[in-house]
């Protein structure tokens, strides 16, 4: 999402060497492009931490795109808020998020485009317009959302176990707005939590409230 602040602290850096560290190996040796999700609450650092790897990788020499699930709302951020205030209903993966077009994306990244053209959110804007974004030479997709963990040709899945809560003084860091604190967001972020820590069970690396790193925990 354009004009979006993402704030990369050691921590984000430190989770993500020991994440490249654990698929490294997979990654070169993958004749195709790898897929890898970082879902997670709001401001549990999925962004972050989505450019914190994408920052080891390319330190390897191995390129890397992130795609952001953000840009794939239906509607742009304030319209959305004014249409959460307006219908309960609105909420979740199935009626705010375009999940199938941000899958055929994904499939389209696993069968070698060269090439997306994708929605681009204009966060300060409120508007949607596209972006081409360019595969060449890619070797890594990334996809970081709150519901990403539900997408389904992924080769693995990341998930960050902070909750709103735990995520308050860094939602303040990322400066949307007047959203922190908001009554009416703070409930609809308590209404997502009963969403998406079900999708804790679908990770392949977990990483705690601590930000410590949990491989292969569904394996244990």
């Amino acid at each position: 999402m354009k004009g979006d602040v993402i704030v990369v602290e050691p921590y984000h850096r430190q989770a993500a060497k020991i994440i490249v560290q654990e698929l490294i190996a997979d990654i070169r040796a993958k004749e195709r492009r790898t897929i890898i999700t970082v879902a997670g609450e709001s401001g549990s650092g999925k962004s972050e931490t989505a450019q914190a790897i994408r920052n080891e990788l390319e330190a390897l020499q191995i390129k890397a795109r992130i795609i952001g699930q953000d840009d794939y709302f239906v509607l742009p951020p304030r319209t959305n808020d004014a249409r959460r205030r307006k219908d309960p209903d609105w909420l979740g993966p199935q009626v705010e998020v375009k999940m199938d077009l941000l899958e055929q994306h994904i499939s389209d990244t696993m069968q070698g485009k060269d090439e997306l053209i994708k929605p681009l959110i204009d966060y300060k804007k409120n508007t949607i317009t596209e972006e081409h974004m360019s595969l060449v030479g890619i070797k890594v997709i990334i996809v970081e959302g709150t519901y990403t963990s539900l997408l389904n040709r992924v080769d693995k899945r990341i998930f960050i176990n902070r909750t709103w809560m735990d995520s308050f003084e860094h939602r303040k860091k990322r400066n949307r707005g007047e959203e922190v604190g908001d009554p009416f967001i703070e409930g609809i972020l308590a209404k997502e939590h009963q969403i998406i820590k079900e999708h804790k069970r679908l990770a392949d690396i977990i990483i705690t409230k601590d930000y410590e790193v949990v491989i292969n925990l569904n394996e244990n």
